[in-house]
């Protein structure tokens, strides 16, 4: 069992209709056509969205991925047409809201590596292969890959697992063609922002991505290269052979998985409540990303 331990209430605004509750985001649809976006404080793991919310983790998603969209601009157009409240809608949805093309939506987690962490390290060590691409010997927790390497996975449903596949399924589903301009723009981007991220001290590992046709032209949407999204490490205490401090919600998993929660993860209850010194330490994170990889102080 996972899911929401408590599933939140659409907000209703004139002009709006509620059209999805995500496990971070709500999704409404104006009367233009377009998408209205707003990133909530939600916070999942394990499959679970937590009933306790981080401080600002929306804006801070928000504004990020507005930062990086900028630096992509010419490598992949965006599906942000405006970051104007809608009129009606909840002062609170400031900062963390925008108005979003409707796209064709393509069903398949755009997920790039540059270093072996997480599900790849898993089957590395089972095959030596990472969604059944062949890697060297000799790679550790942490490792750098010799190369960039893209690992699709299919996008799951709330409290579900995305699950790795190879790329011939994606080219099955989609076609070589698309599964081809997925790869080519996913790796060029993941290329840009590791780059960017390096100057500032900052290890992209990986990070994934989510694509959808404007017509004819492939557009990037939902976030990009967050907390939420990517694993960022600290590059000064960088050290292959164990788990990576990371920029992200570890706080929450290292809790959830310690005596001091008495919560079974293997169990089918849901996980309790989190402390608020859990919450202030993960705030904390993600605004030290969010300034790290701008350079600009949380307003």
């Amino acid at each position: 069992m996972s899911g929401f331990v408590e599933k939140p209430e659409p907000v209703e605004v004139p002009g709006l209709v509620h059209i999805h509750t995500g496990k971070v985001r709500d999704l409404y649809r104006n009367e233009a056509g377009d998408l209205v976006m707003v990133a909530s404080d939600r916070m999942s793991a394990y499959d679970w969205v937590l009933p306790t919310e981080i401080p600002d983790k929306g804006r801070v998603l928000t504004q990020l991925s507005l930062w990086w969209f900028e630096k992509l601009i010419d490598l992949v157009p965006n599906h942000v047409i405006s970051t104007d409240l809608p009129a009606g809608a909840p002062a609170d949805w400031a900062g963390r809201t925008l108005i979003c093309r409707s796209l064709r939506m393509i069903p398949v987690e755009c997920v790039a590596r540059g270093y072996l962490t997480g599900s790849g390290l898993a089957e590395y060590k089972e095959s030596r292969t990472v969604c059944g691409l062949a890697l060297p010997e000799g790679l550790m927790d942490g490792s750098e890959l010799p190369a960039p390497i893209f690992t699709p996975a299919t996008k799951a449903a709330v409290g579900d697992h995305d699950e790795n596949v190879p790329y011939e399924e994606v080219a099955r589903q989609v076609g070589a063609e698309t599964a081809a301009l997925l790869r080519r723009t996913t790796l060029d981007v993941y290329g840009r922002a590791r780059d960017i991220a390096r100057d500032r001290g900052i290890i992209l590992a990986d990070t994934k991505f989510e694509f959808g046709f404007d017509g004819e032209r492939l557009v990037i949407a939902d976030e990009v290269l967050t907390p939420d999204s990517s694993r960022f490490w600290p590059a000064e205490t960088w050290e292959p052979g164990r788990p990576q401090p990371s920029y992200d919600k570890q706080y929450v998993r290292d809790w959830l998985t310690s005596p001091a929660s008495g919560w079974d993860r293997a169990s089918e209850q849901p996980p309790p409540p989190l402390p608020q010194e859990i919450v202030d330490a993960t705030r904390a994170k993600y605004l030290e990303a969010y300034e790290h990889l701008t350079g600009l102080s949380w307003q």
